[in-house]
């Protein structure tokens, strides 16, 4: 006996998905992606880590791309092979040989239990064009430190 109400059930699970994809989240990470690529340039062989210290920032764009910030003005754009926990990874690091990221050789590392990614190419990132949600950005505000919370008191002035 056929049940209508799956099929039914079956329309409204399938109207969700298609909603989803369509989410102003989604929209804006497509726009995100659209951008990077924009200001991306030609491929090169490699990126240097700055030495000692692990990258300033990173963004995934998707499960083949990923943005690296080796400093705050200093970027690339890493395209891999279908890569599963990129887009969810709450860390990422990368094999590198005395600093150097290479295309074809390195890869990028998420999180336990999931493979390595290849890196295809790099493309680094003119970010003084790049203009999507520059008004987003999170800015840090420096105080100077206020010194007299930190001057010892005075011998007897307990």
């Amino acid at each position: 006996m056929r049940r209508p109400y799956l099929a039914s059930l079956a329309a409204a699970a399938a109207g969700l998905l298609a909603a989803c994809a369509g989410t102003p989240a989604a929209q804006d990470l497509q726009q995100r992606q659209a951008a990077y690529v924009a200001v991306a340039g030609a491929p090169v062989r490699s990126f240097r880590l700055v030495s000692g210290a692990s990258v300033y920032s990173w963004e995934p764009l998707s499960d083949t791309q990923l943005v690296v910030y080796t400093r705050p003005a200093r970027a690339f754009l890493l395209d891999t092979w279908p890569c599963s926990g990129l887009t969810v990874a709450n860390s990422v690091g990368f094999t590198s040989f005395a600093g150097e990221v290479s295309a074809g050789f390195d890869k990028i590392l998420t999180m336990r239990g999931y493979l390595p990614c290849a890196i295809k190419q790099i493309r680094p990132l003119d970010l003084a064009r790049f203009e999507f949600g520059k008004e987003a950005q999170r800015h840090v505000d420096v105080m100077a430190r206020d010194d007299t919370a930190l001057t010892p008191a005075p011998a007897g002035s307990h």
